[in-house]
Parts: structure tokens; C-alpha cells; sequence
């Protein structure tokens, strides 16, 4: 894997985030624990690689005074309106130790800049309270929900609820203007066989009858001639119909039917992104991926989400970097990438991923 620049640090990510020149990240994905209420060890090992407890002590009411310093500021406001909804307590501890964090993220990013924050369903409302605080709501793009199970059930638990099977992901650009990469999922098996279902003798290739009359006729600019037999305003010039004629690209029935376009399958991209991904399966427990960290995400997942919203040589932070997912999807499709985590044996697992050796000095 031939490397782009790339840093990899152990650290309060707070703290380097607030050293960090203010825009200069083209993006930010942020992958924090989720209040979840358990310890996470490696497979295989006793040993914590992070905890995901939290509870209201000193430290979570030194958080808070900090964030209520300026009442003007507006996460100074939604704090404040979520210390009255929820009370002090875990999650209001959980939120005052993440709220610095997405601010600082906010802040080193460039205003054509984006951030993903994955999170979970009981988290994420609160989370998106703290966004929208930060970005404005106009900075909202999407919740996309990540379906990382295809069936879970929460009843073996004892739990009467239905199964908990997806993840959220919070999209937010910083300005007005933001990177988009159009993306493609492929077409499901039962829209191709009802749309595509004329298959191409000799050569196999799926196909679909288009039209090619013009839409809102002459009035419309379209031009009116004969073709085929068939005199009415088409989409293409003459020339240009006749082209495609000679291409096999048109198709006509029979004598005297109006003429329609053979679209390949083939030549379609496929369904642009909606904001469910269901295609996208976890890191099975024998996958190759597998690294053994415990809330480890697959590439392919953060290669859609990079391949979206930056461009070549941009650069790509992850101030919870954990076992180096976003860093190697980052590395795969050339971009330059910044990896933080708090933890020694999650920076270990990345750099072992990456084949990194950390610069002298």
C-alpha cells in the first residue's frame, strides 16, 4: 500500500484538536463510544481497550461549567436546555465530555468542509441537539441509517422491544457549499428483472425500452421529421437518430410502431446513495478485516463516506481513530488522513493495520 502523508497520534483528542490550525480539514468523521454502558475488551484479551460507563461526578460538572461559560454561545444554549431535559446524570455526563469535541472538530474544519458522527438511535437525538447548535440546522444533510444486521433479537435479553439492527449517522457540511461525490448502489435483483428484462441474443446484455419521443413536442425545441414511419418531434436530431440506428441502439416492433432506445444495464451507474445502507454488512467475526478491536467498522463503509464528501489529497480526520478504519480507507483512495486516539492498544492495532511506522523526533 503505497502511503500518502498521514499522522497517527496517541492523545486527548480535545487537546489536539484545539492545537490544530482552524480550516484545515477537508473532513471529519468522528466514531465516539455511544454511552453504550459496557467495558470493551479485544477479542481474546482481559484487558479494557476503552469503557463506554459514564456517570455524573466532579469531572462531568467541570465539563459542564466550562461549556456554560458563555451563555451567548449557542451550544452553551442547548446544553443548558439538555441539563433541564435530562437531569445530571449519564447521559448528560456523556454529552458535556462530547460537546467540546464536535465543537473543536467544527472548528479546524474548512467551510466547504464536512462531518459524519456515527452514532446510536439513543444517543443520536441528543447528538444532533449539539450539532445543530454548532453547524446551524441549515448545516444538516442527511441521518443516514446504517443497517449493520439483517435480523437481532433483543427479546433472548429479556428486552420487549424490537431488534436493534441499524446505527445512525449524523451528516452535517460546515457552509453552504460542501463536496459531493455522487455514489452508486447496484440496482436490486427484482427492479432488474422488471425493468431490464429483455435480454440481448448473442450477446446476454440486459435491456430496457426508452422513449424517444420529445418531451413538450416542437413548442419544446424538439425537431419534427419522419423516422422510420413515424413522423412526430423526437429528443435527438436526425442525424443523430440515425446513428443511433445504425448502432442497434433502436428498437421497432413491428412496421409503423413508434421506435424506443435499447438502454443497457450495463452502461447504468445504478441507484444514486439514499440514506439507508443496507448493503454494507459489519466485520464478520472470521472476515479479513478482522482485527479483533471491538467496534470495529468495515472499510467499505468509510470508503463510501470518504469517496462521498472529499477529493483526492484532501485530508481526512478521525479524532476516535480506533483500530484505523477510516485511515486505511483514507490511504486507499489517496487521500491524506489524521488518526487520534486515547488509547495505546487502539493506536498499536491502526498502526499494525497501516504498516506505519511513526516518524523520529
Amino acid at each position: 500500500m503505497g502511503h500518502v502523508n498521514g499522522e497517527l497520534l496517541l492523545g486527548d483528542n480535545l487537546a489536539i484538536l484545539e492545537g490544530m490550525p482552524e480550516s484545515c480539514v477537508d473532513l471529519v468523521y468522528l466514531d465516539p463510544p455511544f454511552n453504550s454502558g459496557s467495558l470493551y475488551a479485544q477479542t481474546g484479551s482481559r484487558d479494557a481497550v476503552f469503557s463506554d460507563r459514564w456517570r455524573w461526578d466532579g469531572a462531568a460538572e467541570r465539563a459542564l461549567a466550562r461549556l456554560l461559560e458563555d451563555p451567548t454561545e449557542p451550544v452553551s444554549k442547548a446544553v443548558s436546555a439538555l441539563d433541564i431535559l435530562l437531569g445530571r446524570g449519564p447521559q448528560l455526563a456523556y454529552l458535556v465530555v462530547l460537546a467540546p469535541r464536535l465543537a473543536a472538530s467544527r472548528r479546524v474544519l474548512k467551510n466547504t468542509g464536512s462531518l459524519y458522527l456515527h452514532c446510536d438511535p439513543r444517543s443520536g437525538p441528543y447528538l444532533r441537539v449539539l450539532l445543530d447548535a454548532l453547524f446551524d440546522p441549515r448545516g444538516f444533510r442527511a441521518e443516514i441509517v446504517w443497517r449493520r444486521n439483517s435480523a437481532h433479537s433483543d427479546g433472548k435479553q429479556g428486552h420487549q422491544v424490537p431488534g436493534r439492527v441499524h446505527d445512525t449517522i449524523l451528516f452535517y457540511s460546515k457552509g453552504s457549499r460542501w463536496t459531493w461525490n455522487p455514489q452508486y448502489t447496484p440496482y436490486e435483483a427484482a427492479y432488474v428483472e422488471r425493468f431490464y428484462r429483455h435480454v440481448e441474443p448473442g450477446t446476454g446484455r440486459r435491456y430496457r425500452l426508452g422513449d424517444l419521443t420529445g418531451p413538450g413536442g416542437v413548442a419544446n425545441g424538439n425537431p419534427r421529421y419522419d423516422f422510420l414511419g413515424v413522423t412526430r418531434p423526437w429528443r435527438f436530431s436526425r442525424q443523430r437518430m440515425a446513428d443511433l440506428a445504425a448502432t442497434g441502439r433502436i428498437v421497432q416492433s413491428r412496421p409503423g410502431a413508434v421506435p424506443c432506445f435499447k438502454r443497457y444495464l450495463d452502461e447504468m451507474p445504478g441507484v444514486p446513495l439514499q440514506d439507508v445502507w443496507a448493503d454494507i454488512r459489519p466485520v464478520g467475526a472470521h472476515g479479513s478485516e478482522r482485527t479483533g478491536y471491538p467496534t470495529q467498522k468495515p472499510l467499505a463503509l468509510l470508503e463510501r463516506i470518504i469517496a462521498s464528501s472529499s477529493h483526492h489529497e484532501d485530508l481526512v480526520l478521525d479524532p476516535f481513530c480506533g483500530s484505523g478504519t477510516t485511515l486505511v480507507a483514507a490511504e486507499r483512495l489517496g487521500r491524506h488522513w489524521i488518526g487520534i486516539d486515547s488509547s495505546p492498544a487502539a493506536i498499536e492495532i491502526a498502526r499494525a493495520r497501516l504498516g506505519w511506522q511513526p516518524s523520529e523526533g
